[in-house]
């Protein structure tokens, strides 16, 4: 079915794919299931996947479509608002990288992405082997907002 939407052209060269957690909900099969719908395209060189940003119709020297913000930004954007919400408060844990995998459907690379985002912009600190904890009010970006 996917492939005769790409053949069609209803999904063009440089679109992204539905994702695994898509195809899951659209067409209700398993994420290993999925996970081969991906695999057998690329191996007929219909599509090509960039690891934590999707996989995408064409040879991987296409020009990819823009795409608004990566899916990992987009996590990171929620759980960003989910702080500034004070869901997750200061010095406590956010949800472990499998409790976000589950929730957001994506794979750890995407989640680790995610964090590693995060923490760059001063949102979160990760202590070795204990965690991802929310950092202090005052090293949040953009306090106003």
């Amino acid at each position: 079915m996917i492939r005769e939407r790409i053949t069609s052209g209803d999904i063009p060269p440089g679109e992204a794919m539905p994702s695994e957690t898509e195809l899951e909900s659209e067409y209700g099969v398993a994420r290993t299931t999925a996970r081969r719908v991906a695999r057998e395209l690329r191996e007929q060189g219909l599509v090509y996947t960039i690891q934590g940003e999707g996989t995408f119709v064409g040879k991987p020297e296409t020009p990819r479509a823009p795409r608004k913000t990566p899916l990992y930004q987009q996590i990171a954007n929620e759980i960003a608002e989910r702080i500034r919400k004070g869901e997750f408060r200061p010095n406590r844990a956010i949800p472990s990288e499998k409790t976000l995998m589950e929730q957001y459907g994506v794979a750890k690379v995407t989640i680790r992405n995610s964090v590693a985002f995060l923490r760059d912009q001063g949102w979160v600190f990760t202590v070795r082997h204990r965690g991802t904890y929310v950092a202090q009010p005052e090293a949040w970006p953009d306090k106003a907002k």
